[in-house]
């Protein structure tokens, strides 16, 4: 008996297997995640523009280490400090709890608290090398 040639059907839709078994699965691969964009990576973003700035207006930062620290151990005389400067070790930390939460009131948005970020850093550095933020602009004198 001859068989006759049919057209070709097209694939049936909703089979619950295909030919090897995995038809109805998942991709392995998802899709890209959109870009980190949260608190801290605006945080730690900012430091860095910051620190780059600050790098290459004043030479003595070049070796520094900023790092950045959440809460610091203790109060100091002032209250609660937001950075800490340890010369010996060439390093300032850069407390984000502090600088973040202890905006004014109605100071509590994302340019205020840019601003903060980038005076607490300013400042950090002007006391490491011993002078005046003022002084750290590109006419400094």
């Amino acid at each position: 008996m001859t068989r006759r040639r049919t057209a070709a059907s097209p694939p049936r839709r909703g089979a619950r297997h295909g030919r090897h078994g995995r038809l109805g699965r998942s991709e392995v691969v998802r899709p890209p995640l959109p870009p980190l964009d949260g608190r801290i990576d605006r945080f730690d973003a900012t430091i860095g523009t910051a620190v780059e700035f600050l790098r290459g207006t004043w030479p003595e930062l070049q070796e520094v280490r900023f790092e950045i620290g959440g809460l610091p151990m203790k109060p100091d005389a002032d209250g609660i400090p937001r950075w800490e400067i340890d010369r010996d070790q060439r390093r300032i930390v850069v407390f984000r709890i502090p600088i973040e939460r202890l905006l004014p009131p109605g100071h509590d948005d994302d340019m205020h608290r840019r601003v903060a970020i980038e005076s607490a850093v300013f400042r950090a550095a002007a006391e490491y090398v011993g002078k005046d933020p003022w002084e750290f602009g590109p006419d400094g004198p």
